[in-house]
């Protein structure tokens, strides 16, 4: 039985879209993995700077707390002075 020309015809064009896309799937596949990859190390660079701003809100915070005991005490030692000097005559030493 003969080859039918048109059918041929249809079987290699449709051969040529199908590998073009395949092509163009190829691809883009290649450029959606390598953007995956390059966001894989932004997201690992962003993990490792909230790691280390997490440390450094954490020494922060041990500092306002100090600076923080330390007004409480000056501000304890104000009152203390000025009850003291309460009643006090002016011109008394």
């Amino acid at each position: 039985m003969p080859e039918d020309p048109i059918a041929q015809s249809e079987i290699a064009a449709l051969t040529r879209r199908f590998e073009e896309v395949s092509e163009r799937t190829d691809r883009e596949f290649g450029i959606v993995k390598s953007d995956l990859t390059a966001l894989r190390l932004q997201v690992g660079n962003l993990d490792q700077k909230v790691g280390n701003l997490d440390e450094r809100v954490g020494e922060l915070a041990g500092a306002v707390h100090g600076l923080s005991e330390k007004i409480d005490r000056n501000q304890a030692q104000i009152v203390e002075l000025l009850t003291q000097l309460v009643g006090r005559h002016p011109d008394a030493s």
